[in-house]
């Protein structure tokens, strides 16, 4: 079983390089794999590997930044390695929205915690955005939610411009941190009452009951498990070959669909040959599972 630890921090941080190769490092010495995103304005990450070395990363991320604390994280499991190596990179923010958060900003955000947020949403004059990309948005959403179809984050501004600025504004995304950036743009730019779930989406799922909840469908992770349902488990939805985009049950009873070469979405936009490409693709990956060899386009991981 490998756990998966998703986190952020807004914080100061220098020597960007330096501490990217020290942590690359120390990341594959403990066999731990996954993501993690350096700005200048904080660190944003999910890691993958083994309870006890996912701990040495925490406390080494912790003391190489000196903070006591991140400012959201989420814990689940896996009975595969959903990552195929650890990455770091440097970035100029770790979200990218042409903000960048500082603990004097950051205040300005009202968080609800997951218990809270039901009546909130429920009341009739709360506009409830859920602020990931469209494909994220139709893997799962809460009741009642609009999402503002922009696949660039950084674009979202344009959308945001856009709403009254009287009307109270509850946001959610998948573990808090696109929320941080949106909250802020929203209080320095007039509105009084914005308020972001503390957590994201991954805390609500966590925490709150399906009998009590007002999720409908999964939730889309950005790691080879795909969707995530309640109590953080393992969803339903695999991955499109052709397009990349998440593929539900139901998608997989059309026509169109083709394990590792098409869905409904990209069928009628490949080419004849990009189809046999694909296929050839997913003849490889067979063969190499049948014969228990690693292939770098197949799901589980060891």
């Amino acid at each position: 079983m490998f756990n998966i630890f998703g986190f952020y921090k807004f914080t100061n941080i220098t020597k960007l390089k330096k501490h990217k190769e020290d942590l690359q490092l120390f990341m594959v010495k403990n066999e731990v794999r996954g993501f993690l995103i350096l700005a200048k304005e904080g660190v944003n990450g999910t890691i993958s590997g083994k309870k006890q070395s996912i701990n040495l990363v925490e406390k080494k991320i912790l003391k190489q930044f000196n903070f006591k604390e991140f400012d959201n994280r989420n814990n689940s499991s896996s009975k595969f390695q959903p990552f195929h190596k650890a990455k770091v990179k440097i970035k100029k923010e770790v979200v990218p929205f042409g903000i960048n958060l500082n603990k004097k900003n950051k205040r300005k955000n009202t968080y609800v915690e997951p218990d809270k947020w039901n009546k909130l949403i429920k009341k009739k004059n709360t506009l409830l955005i859920d602020v990931r990309k469209p494909f994220e948005y139709n893997v799962g959403t809460f009741r009642g939610s609009s999402n503002p179809n922009v696949n660039n984050f950084r674009d979202f501004p344009k959308y945001l411009n856009k709403l009254k600025k009287s009307q109270p504004v509850a946001m959610f995304c998948t573990g808090g941190i696109r929320c941080e950036k949106a909250s802020v743009y929203l209080k320095n730019n007039g509105f009084k009452n914005v308020f972001q779930l503390k957590g994201g989406i991954l805390g609500y799922l966590e925490k709150i009951k399906k009998e009590k909840s007002l999720w409908k469908g999964e939730c889309y992770v950005f790691d080879s498990r795909i969707s995530l349902k309640h109590k953080l488990k393992q969803g339903t939805h695999s991955m499109c070959g052709g397009c990349r985009t998440p593929v539900s049950l139901l998608d997989i009873k059309s026509k169109k669909y083709e394990v590792g070469v098409s869905c409904l979405s990209c069928y009628d936009k490949l080419t004849r040959v990009q189809k046999e490409r694909f296929r050839m693709r997913q003849k490889q990956i067979s063969l190499a599972k049948q014969q228990g060899k690693s292939h770098i386009f197949k799901k589980e991981f060891s």
